[in-house]
């Protein structure tokens, strides 16, 4: 299973994001398992509709996001915010990073993440495009 953060949503449907063949292949393609956490309904909001201006956008990929994660759109609990606070002061990261990386971890999953200075370059995700490679499904 793939946790895809907010970043990798957004880069699917931005053209001009490096990333924008990579993560589209992950974010529609139903053969691939993948998973959020509803605080991404949040970041994708703020970054494609306030950020960006798309705010029909953001919406829309709102919904692509909760019909394709289905029973995968994980819940923020307290025990993960737990988890997430020990991750986040270890590695200089916000809780709202640090949150992805306690939901893949509790669930032995692959974090994907577009954030090469806060995630990838620490190891504790990996880009759209290294999750894209058929052994990684």
């Amino acid at each position: 299973m793939l946790l895809l953060d907010a970043s990798v949503w957004i880069a699917a449907k931005v053209r001009t994001d490096r990333f924008f063949q990579s993560a589209r292949l992950l974010a529609v393609d139903a053969t691939r398992r993948v998973a959020a956490l509803d605080l991404t309904l949040y970041e994708v909001a703020n970054g494609l509709g306030v950020r960006q201006g798309m705010r029909r956008e953001a919406v829309d990929l709102c919904r692509v996001v909760v019909d394709r994660c289905g029973d995968s759109l994980l819940t923020v609990d307290p025990r993960l915010v737990d988890s997430a606070l020990e991750i986040a002061a270890e590695h200089n990261l916000t809780a709202y990073d640090a949150a992805y990386v306690a939901a893949a971890r509790r669930h032995g999953w692959t974090l994907v993440s577009t954030d090469i200075a806060d995630l990838v370059s620490k190891g504790l995700a990996v880009t759209p495009d290294a999750a894209d490679y058929p052994l990684s499904r």
